[in-house]
């Protein structure tokens, strides 16, 4: 555990720290000579043997003695943070080398290969052009060869065709005039079929016409028969021979209808006929019209080959002066190979240089991240130093958080007024703000920039939330001003399961664990309360009774806040619900959020009026061992501070104001009182306080939410919300105490 520094001088071992003698080599990096603390340097066997550490007392009730161990023992936390900051400081440094020399290199490296990437390219563009060139002259030689070959084949095609083309002219004309002459006949016998229709439809119309009269005879020989049938004993004779009329028109009707059909007959007959005649002359016309068509492209192709002889005359001049400009680019088709071939070493040459830059910047690379890695290990071991620490001493943690600016805000902002320093001491826990020019520095154990999503939050809290199972008394509440988003860091917004809260992820990461406890023995119960100070007055918003507001609270009660000889608090009257799962509590908050006061001012559309508190007890026992333990869960949403001249509050939003001013104020009296160390802290001065006592003055794991509106025109509160939440962190309120025993104890939990 003793290593030599980077000066030769030999630098004292962490067990010298401790009071031991040994003796050791050790290969970290050295620490600065020039600290406060000297040149030790710790590895990591000496910071977890100092983490796990127990103190050994003589005498457990000789108080003073454990005390100047204790600070010993805080002592020698800063010196091991002292020196981890130095190392990280030395990494940092590393880092930013190694960063230059990389950034360096790769410039380089680009440079390079942006040299080589032109001379590649310019040489391909010369490639190119040849290869171009010379495809199109060979691709245009074979072309005309190909078509001085088709030209010539078709010419002797064209002789040949001609004389054909003159034979079966011959013979079509001899051909078209028979066809002529069959065409003749065909419109004669058109004519004369056509003529026989218009005869056949006239004796039809006169056929038409005579059973037309029939038709009238018939209806007259009706009527007849009705006058007969009157006058039947004087007509009896002329019945008998109109009876024999009426059979004989029968028969003249029957003949007339088959004489009908027959000629229909007929008229089909020649229809069909016609309708044959007429294919036959369209069959004619259509080889007419194809023979034609062939003689105009016979005659057209004569006309081609004409032309194509011309051409094949001006191809071989062509021929012959296209041959001497192909022999002039295989010239230079060589001298462009030789030059590659030049320009090829030249880029292996680079390529190689490249590969060594490629390398090079590769192992600084490789360098790089495991400085990084140093440095996250650095930080998490900080982390969990200065926690340590921070339980030790006792003090309330206090995280702060800056929403984004909003389009309500004035007109302006632009967030200069608040900003975040980089340092190394403070990242990611320092914020600063510029009032009339001048600077004020906070420091708080985290940070949260505008930026920060809910889950970014929550997980810095996870390992708090935790601790209620383990049986812990965990309090988580958020302070500041009104519409600076505490109710938001608390519940999240409804119906956005991305935007959700620290109370709901708090209640689905226990209900996790407790689940995936079950199977080391452990078995869970919980239980829920919630309540609200309004105006100085308690409510249950559980209550399933009459929800009229009244003096006392939600059902005329008037409830009373008791604390025990253990440090617990118990809420006179207060309804408690056993729950069993996220859902069950989720429907729970929704009926306290619908019950809660709420009020709009001009400084925030729907400001919370009252105090809220969620309170979960989680009564633990493990089967296999016996152990039980007993855990607390405050979760508070404090109404904020307002200036009645910004928010505008008239009547009761101005009692309400009063009254949460009032409480506020009281708050920070005790804050003061704890941090002056006073005998007498003012816990009664208001029910918020006196609910709090626990968690402000006993054995409880608090954290406090400070929150900030980035608006200029809040630049005021903000500042004082900073200046006490500064005030907050420097209280030292008790170390936890975790509440485990055998399994013996009573089946209700009281209010931590």
């Amino acid at each position: 555990m003793v290593g030599t520094a980077n000066n030769g001088r030999m630098r004292h071992a962490f067990s010298v720290v401790n009071g031991e003698q040994e003796v050791g080599l050790d290969s970290a990096p050295p620490s600065n000579a020039g600290s406060e603390y000297g040149g030790f340097e710790f590895t990591r066997e000496d910071v977890y043997a100092l983490l796990n550490e127990r103190m050994k007392y003589k005498n457990k009730f000789n108080y003073k003695e454990r005390c100047e161990n204790m600070m010993d023992y805080i002592k020698r936390l800063r010196l091991c943070i002292k020196w981890f900051q130095e190392l990280e400081g030395s990494y940092l440094f590393e880092q930013e080398k190694l960063q230059n020399a990389l950034d360096f290199a790769e410039s380089r490296c680009s440079e390079m290969d942006l040299i080589l990437k032109n001379k590649e390219e310019e040489m391909n563009l010369i490639i190119v052009e040849l290869r171009k060139s010379l495809a199109s002259l060979q691709e245009k030689l074979s072309k005309e060869e190909s078509e001085k070959l088709a030209a010539m084949d078709s010419l002797t095609r064209e002789k040949e065709a001609r004389l054909t083309v003159e034979k079966s002219q011959a013979s079509l004309s001899e051909e078209l005039g028979k066809i002529q002459g069959e065409l003749q006949s065909a419109n004669q016998r058109i004519t004369s079929v056509s003529d026989m229709y218009k005869l056949l439809q006239e004796y039809n119309s006169s056929l038409q016409l005579y059973n037309s009269k029939l038709q009238t005879d018939l209806d007259t020989a009706h009527e007849n028969v009705k006058r007969g049938e009157k006058e039947k004993a004087a007509i009896v004779e002329n019945l008998s021979t109109l009876r024999g009329q009426y059979t004989s028109l029968q028969d003249q009707h029957n003949s007339c209808k088959a004489f009908v059909d027959e000629v229909a007959k007929q008229k089909d007959a020649l229809v069909n006929e016609v309708a044959s005649l007429r294919a036959e002359l369209q069959q004619v016309r259509e080889d007419r019209d194809r023979l034609q068509l062939q003689v105009q492209t016979l005659t057209a192709e004569v006309i081609n080959c004409e032309e194509l002889v011309v051409k094949s005359n001006e191809l071989k001049e062509r021929c012959v002066s296209q041959s001497n400009q192909l022999e002039i680019l295989q010239d230079q088709l060589d001298a462009a190979q030789n030059k590659l071939r030049v320009s090829d070493l030249s880029a292996f040459e680079t390529k190689t240089e490249f590969e060594a830059q490629k390398r090079l910047i590769s192992e600084l690379q490789n360098r790089l991240e495991d400085a990084e890695l140093k440095i996250v290990e650095g930080e998490k071991l900080r982390k969990k130093l200065h926690n340590t620490i921070l339980e030790l001493k006792g003090n309330i943690r206090v995280f702060c958080r800056v929403r984004p600016l909003l389009p309500e805000d004035s007109p302006g902002a632009d967030g200069k007024v608040i900003s975040y320093p980089t340092t190394t001491e403070v990242l990611g826990r320092g914020i600063d703000l510029t009032q009339n020019g001048q600077k004020y520095s906070f420091t708080f154990d985290k940070v949260f920039m505008p930026n920060a999503s809910q889950e970014d939050v929550f997980v810095e809290i996870s390992q708090l939330v935790q601790s209620a199972l383990d049986g812990y008394k965990v309090c988580i509440f958020a302070y500041g001003q009104t519409g600076s988003g505490k109710t938001y860091t608390m519940m999240g917004k409804p119906g956005n399961p991305e935007e959700k809260g620290l109370i709901p992820r708090s209640l689905e990461q226990i209900f996790q664990t407790r689940q995936s406890l079950q199977s080391q023995g452990w078995k869970y119960e919980m239980q829920v309360s919630m309540l609200e100070i309004y105006n100085e007055t308690i409510r249950d918003l559980l209550s399933t009774k009459d929800s009229s507001r009244t003096e006392y609270g939600s059902n005329g009660k008037q409830y009373a806040i008791k604390h025990d000889a253990n440090g617990n608090t118990h809420v006179s009257d207060l309804t408690v619900v056993d729950v069993c799962s996220t859902r069950e509590v989720s429907f729970l908050l929704d009926q306290a959020s619908h019950s809660r006061s709420v009020g709009k001012t001009q400084m925030n559309e729907q400001s919370s009026r009252s105090h809220f508190v969620f309170t979960l007890r989680i009564s633990g026992v493990n089967e296999n061992t016996e152990q039980q333990v007993q855990g607390v869960l405050n979760l508070i949403d404090l109404a904020g501070s307002e200036r009645l001249s910004k928010s505008g509050s008239t009547g009761d939003r101005l009692r309400e104001t009063q009254a949460i001013n009032k409480s506020l104020s009281s708050l920070s009296d005790v804050i003061f009182a704890l941090a002056k160390k006073e005998d007498h802290v003012p816990f009664r001065n208001s029910k918020l306080t006196y609910l709090l006592q626990p968690c402000l003055g006993g054995d409880s794991k608090t954290l406090m939410f400070v929150n900030i509106s980035p608006d200029p025109s809040s630049l005021g509160e903000s500042l004082c919300s900073l200046r006490f939440a500064s005030r907050v962190n420097a209280c030292e309120i008790g170390i936890p105490r975790r509440q485990a025993n055998m399994r013996s104890f009573e089946s209700r939990l009281s209010l931590g």
